[in-house]
């Protein structure tokens, strides 16, 4: 096999490793296609063999140490803006009509929602502001 030859087969196995990262989402798939362009490039520089399998493994071992960690790290992290229900919880409403354990009527975010007290024996009347404290279903739980 001479140097372009080997070369071409780097890159060849950069696109194969590459398909599962489409088909599958993985991204160690893509970092193994980096390590194999890698070890493209050493070959063609004139490396051996044994020089552009250490290129491969070194780079391909060294962007799953430090890529996977921060991927990790940002997929659990929780989104910085709430939206739809999530977005409601800790706002304050005005109560619209009675609102007890077994319900009543709040006005929240410009509009009439279903309202239960969290704690079951107190009473809101009409005019007071309460916090949402949790949404389940089309109610709010206020205190």
């Amino acid at each position: 096999m001479n140097d372009i030859d080997a070369w071409v087969w780097w890159l060849v196995a950069a696109a194969a490793v590459g398909i599962p990262l489409v088909v599958t989402a993985m991204p160690e798939f893509g970092m193994f296609a980096v390590g194999a362009v890698a070890a493209a490039v050493a070959s063609g520089f004139g490396a051996d063999l044994v020089v552009q399998v250490l290129v491969f493994v070194v780079v391909s071992v060294a962007l799953i140490a430090v890529v996977r960690p921060v991927a990790a790290r940002h997929r659990s992290q929780q989104p910085q803006l709430a939206t739809g229900v999530d977005a409601l919880k800790g706002r304050q409403a005005v109560v619209v009509e009675r609102v007890d354990g077994s319900g009543g009527r709040i006005k929240l975010a410009g509009e009439i929602w279903s309202a239960r007290a969290l704690d079951t024996g107190r009473a809101f009347e009409a005019g007071e502001e309460v916090d949402v404290v949790d949404i389940e279903g089309a109610t709010a739980i206020v205190m």
